[in-house]
């Protein structure tokens, strides 16, 4: 007997029905019967899935599957490579030389600025999930190092990175805003600096320190790398440690191949005659493998492994990539069912005409669209389409009304969204230190950019 979803149909409330019995699913599921994140988050997407009537009842294990195949296209090379990175990086030496190096420039109190000021410029040409597999391995040495503080650096590498990932293009979900509301690029990327460096100011460094003096987050073994080793490492001459830029070049690598198609595509245009090499070169994807190719080969160098114990070393990485990779598209699919049962219109069209000024409306709808469904990128296109034939309403430049769509869409980050189990896996953190941190930074990040963005609009509106 066919089963019809149509029977759970509740009038016009059916997505509002999903989000709840999601919500509720994952909670069960991960905090009250501690299940696996894999299972808890795949148990939850067929559940939200069973209760939308946009989804046959027969498809629903097929378009969690899918959903999960395409957020595991996206990021399971990068996840792959950044835990050869990781192990690689640590291994060698070259993480703790790095952070010797930032140590010698700033200081040994404030490797947090370090970690801060590499985030922030990085995730403005970068995805932010691959700045954060390359900057967690330094975090990581630094606490090592100095026994303390891993808080600090989790909370301000994350959300230096989340705030120039939402708020300045030529990231995409800033850029295809650009587009739909008809703003300045230049002055988009402009205003993006002003409003988005005080909110990752107060957001990162502000309650980084506050939340520091409160948690003290041990360090655990992740991405094939045991606490033991990194301490190890402490204890290693610096002359005894590859050299500063043979330690950086892994991280350079990703950054100017990726930079290298951005900028190709920004300033000649996607149908620009080195495109195609840019863009293949540039691919996360490519970009990431080259980088861990160069990590691993400096491993092998400053080890004295043979070939097949190298090998092994370096399978161990992907083993512990491989569970990060399906922890993390999974959440992803949970966030996707969720938007297949249209839980993001339904929020976005019962905020649409609430009465607000444009900029607050613009947040509104972009936090609550991505509170419901987890994708900050799906936030930004959802409430771009929905604002940008109002824009021409605003009496401040429209740049400011990105903003507004930004720090919405970066808000409250948790369990649906896939970069809340990247910080949680990759970072070797519990849930509970996840939402302590990361969830509440992206909540301030959110906040903090709508009042930054109402300000700066007020006594610059470049109108």
């Amino acid at each position: 007997m066919m089963i019809n979803n149509t029977v759970l149909q509740l009038g016009g409330h059916a997505p509002l029905v999903a989000v709840i019995v999601g919500i509720v699913a994952i909670l069960l599921l991960l905090v009250v019967l501690d299940l696996p994140a894999f299972v808890s988050l795949v148990v939850a997407g067929f559940t939200v899935g069973i209760v939308a009537p946009a989804i046959a009842f027969a498809d629903v294990p097929g378009e969690f599957a899918t959903a999960f195949g395409n957020n595991m296209a996206g990021i399971g090379i990068p996840i792959l490579m950044a835990a050869i990175i990781g192990k690689a990086m640590v291994e060698s030496g070259a993480a703790n030389r790095i952070v010797r190096a930032f140590t010698s420039v700033f200081g040994k109190d404030n490797t947090e600025i370090s970690l801060f000021g590499s985030s922030f410029i990085m995730s403005i040409p970068v995805f932010f999930d691959n700045v954060f597999y390359l900057l967690a391995p330094l975090a990581r040495s630094a606490r090592a190092r100095d026994g303390k503080n891993y808080a600090l650096y989790i909370v301000a590498m994350g959300a230096a990175g989340v705030v120039t990932h939402g708020f300045v293009p030529p990231t995409p979900g800033p850029l295809l805003a650009v587009d739909e509301v008809g703003a300045n690029l230049g002055s988009t990327i402009a205003v993006g600096v002003l409003v988005g460096f005080p909110t990752a100011l107060i957001s990162g460094l502000g309650y980084g320190y506050w939340i520091n003096k409160r948690i003290e987050i041990p360090l655990r073994d992740t991405m094939g790398t045991t606490v033991e080793e990194l301490e190890e490492q402490n204890e290693v001459e610096t002359s005894q440690l590859p050299g500063l830029l043979e330690s950086l070049l892994p991280i350079l690598l990703a950054v100017l191949l990726v930079t290298a198609d951005t900028t190709t595509q920004t300033v000649l245009g996607e149908d620009a005659a080195v495109g195609g090499i840019t863009g293949f070169f540039g691919d996360p994807n490519l970009a990431l493998t080259v980088a861990a190719l160069a990590a691993a080969f400096t491993y092998y160098r400053m080890s004295d492994l043979d070939s097949d114990t190298f090998s092994d070393e370096l399978t161990d990485a992907l083993k512990s990539g491989g569970n990060i990779a399906a922890i993390t598209a999974a959440g992803g699919a949970f966030g996707a069912m969720l938007q297949a049962a249209g839980a993001g219109e339904y929020i976005a069209n019962g905020l649409e005409g609430i009465g607000l000024g444009l900029l607050v409306t613009a947040w509104v709808i972009a936090a609550g669209v991505r509170l419901v469904q987890g994708s900050a990128t799906v936030a930004i296109v959802t409430t771009a389409g929905i604002m940008g034939p109002l824009a021409s309403g605003l009496d401040v430049n429209t740049a400011y009304l990105v903003m507004s769509i930004g720090a919405g869409a970066s808000f409250c980050s948790w369990y649906n969204d896939s970069g809340f189990w990247i910080v949680k896996e990759i970072g070797g953190l519990t849930q509970a230190e996840t939402l302590k941190t990361w969830t509440v930074a992206t909540t301030l990040i959110g906040i903090v950019g709508l009042l930054s963005t109402l300000v700066f609009s007020t006594i610059l509106p470049l109108a």
